[in-house]
């Protein structure tokens, strides 16, 4: 069973964004990070709606800029993803998921502490460096189902 539809591409995709969003934060980290990517993909609510696949979510733009700031920034994504991510992207698509990232569709990397509320979202929790921000209570139920 998995949680998304994927692609050997797609494993990549969420492999290399892994990487480049959270390479900092070792493997639990990077885990998080996929586990977002993957629940934008399967949710059908708020900004992700009309996203279907992980390419879509990955190349995802909104308000004129990347959803994802390594896409247009971060030499990291450019660069081949390694086996160890791509087993991570692996377990992501597949099964994993634990909190703070478990329901999560946003998460950030502030310069301070986390804020209560993340684009009117709750604070779900913190790993290292990144915040981590569930929907809303009934704005998304597809968001728990997975």
């Amino acid at each position: 069973m998995t949680r998304v539809k994927h692609r050997d591409s797609d494993i990549d995709l969420i492999a290399r964004m892994m990487r480049a969003e959270a390479v900092g934060e070792g493997r639990l980290g990077m885990l998080m990070v996929g586990n977002v990517i993957v629940n934008r993909a399967v949710v059908d609510c708020l900004d992700f709606k009309d996203l279907r696949t992980i390419r879509d979510v990955i190349f995802h733009v909104q308000g004129g800029n990347y959803s994802f700031e390594a896409v247009q920034k971060g030499s990291l994504f450019y660069s081949p993803a390694r086996d160890v991510e791509r087993r991570l992207a692996r377990n992501v698509v597949k099964f994993w998921r634990q909190h703070p990232s478990k329901y999560a569709l946003w998460y950030f990397n502030p310069y301070g502490t986390c804020p209560p509320t993340w684009y009117n979202q709750p604070f779900a929790g913190q790993y290292k460096q990144h915040c981590y921000y569930e929907p809303q209570a009934n704005t998304c139920e597809s968001a728990y189902r997975y």
